[in-house]
């Protein structure tokens, strides 16, 4: 079932998913968290991305940012679920250069490790 991603933009929701499940792969880091119900709709899969300066220059952390907007609307829509936020995190040297293919299957493992019955039992991933 597709759904429609609705960006993340206030500090705030960041902040909140910091402190939230993580998962880690090679070429991003996922955070990710379940909204409460009095927040945002919950028909709705929210996504933010960043990329500190340790990714590199303004350049580097741009087209970094593109993959991962890339990867997010290819992978969220389907695998995502919908009362979610996600952030997805740039990783130095490797977002900007890995093969998109790899990217894609990057986020897939992180969001069936986010969404494990073993990652809700012990309340992180």
């Amino acid at each position: 079932m597709a759904r429609s991603l609705t960006v993340l933009k206030t500090r705030r929701d960041f902040l909140a998913c910091s402190r939230a499940r993580r998962a880690g792969s090679k070429g991003l880091n996922l955070q990710a968290r379940q909204r409460g119900a009095d927040e945002a709709p919950d028909d709705e899969v929210r996504v933010g991305f960043t990329c500190s300066k340790k990714v590199g220059n303004a350049v580097a952390r741009n087209r970094a940012k593109r993959r991962l907007r890339a990867v997010a609307s290819d992978v969220l829509p389907r695998a995502g679920k919908t009362g979610w936020d996600y952030v997805l995190i740039g990783r130095p040297e490797t977002t900007a250069s890995r093969p998109f293919t790899k990217l894609l299957s990057d986020l897939e493992d992180c969001l069936e490790r986010i969404h494990a019955p073993a990652a809700r039992e012990r309340g992180a991933a």
